[in-house]
């Protein structure tokens, strides 16, 4: 029987964006976790070099492997060898393998509600389990050691993301351990998800390698380095799973672009243009943090990274995508319902993502206060 797969609200949400903009309509995009900016520009560069020289064809970057295993070291003080890194078209394609290799058929996977839609949806079309855990401000919106500890029977794997994907959120290093000690325990295989590294606000997030060195690890171009479009990620196997995730990637996927692998190289060593794009998001996310309070929505989750806000609208609506849909045919500003996130709580939250420039955050607000003033009356 195919799996029951839902769909991503926030899709249709930009589909209707797209639809007023072609009408005239001005539209601010904050639906999506999408850079506003474009590739480092070295990387840019790099890609009209080997436009002209090379015809290209099928390729499998050993040299980006090989920085991508320095990068490790340099930034969590982690020994990794490029063999364990298996390259894909995004981290999309990377929860797919890691989930296709590292279970079988009718295993339960643990994931903290809210969490990313994908996740959730991934898991039950591969034929897994998924096993949702619902995550409130108590525990900052993130899974703990007590959840996996208490979780009967024991999952065959969980999903951890620090920074997390719809809140921001960043799980400390003493809870990471602590998760780490449970799942050991009982037998639990870790993925952590960290396409959100880099984007940070208060302190750095760590990585589960530090921590558990047989954690699946998924991270991607995408974000901190705003390469969305260049489709470009990676999986990195614990030594035991490197062979068989090649394997099932080479198979299902063949190679992710070669012209994005090529960038990718040179994106790694030019960071401070990055560094920049943070400094920019940083100064989103404390316009944002002054604005919602005077809208009304003062129930939100910490952005401790990332670039999303999840916002408590309970008080103004039991329906977060009919309130999103609203929002954007009368503001222009696109917004993401909570249902992609939490299918039971969600529909009382929302997400606002800051990913884009500061003028657009700026205009944000303008067309939010009178809008919210209005619901509240």
């Amino acid at each position: 029987m195919s799996a029951q797969i839902d769909p991503f609200y926030a899709i249709g949400i930009s589909k209707i964006a797209h639809q007023l903009k072609a009408e005239g309509r001005s539209i601010i995009h904050m639906e999506f976790g999408q850079p506003s900016t474009g590739a480092p520009q070295a990387a840019i560069a790099r890609a009209h070099d080997i436009l002209d020289t090379d015809g290209m064809g099928y390729f499998d970057s050993v040299p980006l492997k090989t920085r991508l295993a320095q990068h490790y070291l340099d930034s969590y003080g982690v020994q990794v060898s490029a063999e364990q890194f298996v390259l894909t078209c995004g981290a999309s394609p990377a929860l797919v393998l890691a989930l296709s290799s590292a279970f079988s058929p009718g295993d339960r996977i643990a994931l903290a509600r809210p969490g990313y839609v994908a996740y959730r949806n991934v898991i039950k079309a591969v034929n897994l389990v998924p096993v949702e855990i619902a995550c409130d401000a108590t525990t900052r919106f993130q899974l703990t050691a007590m959840h996996l500890a208490e979780l009967i029977p024991a999952p065959a794997g969980v999903i951890i993301a620090s920074p997390a994907n719809p809140t921001g959120t960043i799980i400390e290093a003493d809870e990471l351990a602590a998760i780490t000690v449970v799942c050991r325990e009982r037998g639990i295989q870790i993925i952590s998800d960290e396409i959100y590294h880099g984007l940070s606000y208060t302190s750095p997030a760590r990585s589960m390698l530090e921590f558990e060195p047989n954690a699946i690890v998924i991270n991607s171009f995408s974000k901190f380095f705003s390469m969305v479009a260049w489709r470009l990620g990676w999986l990195l196997a614990p030594p035991k799973l490197a062979e068989r995730a090649a394997a099932f990637a080479s198979n299902m996927y063949l190679t992710p672009p070669t012209l994005s692998q090529h960038m990718a190289l040179v994106a790694l060593n030019n960071q401070d243009e990055l560094h920049e794009h943070v400094k920019v998001y940083t100064e989103n996310r404390r316009l944002l943090l002054n604005a919602l309070p005077a809208l009304g929505l003062t129930a939100i989750a910490p952005p401790d990274g990332a670039f999303y806000i999840y916002a408590n609208i309970g008080h103004l609506t039991d329906n977060s995508l009919q309130f999103c849909e609203k929002l954007l045919r009368e503001t222009g500003v696109a917004t993401a319902p909570g249902i992609d996130f939490d299918p039971v709580d969600g529909r009382h939250f929302f997400r606002i993502s800051f990913a884009v420039s500061t003028p657009q955050v700026v205009e944000a607000i303008e067309r939010l206060q009178p809008w919210f003033a209005a619901q509240t009356r």
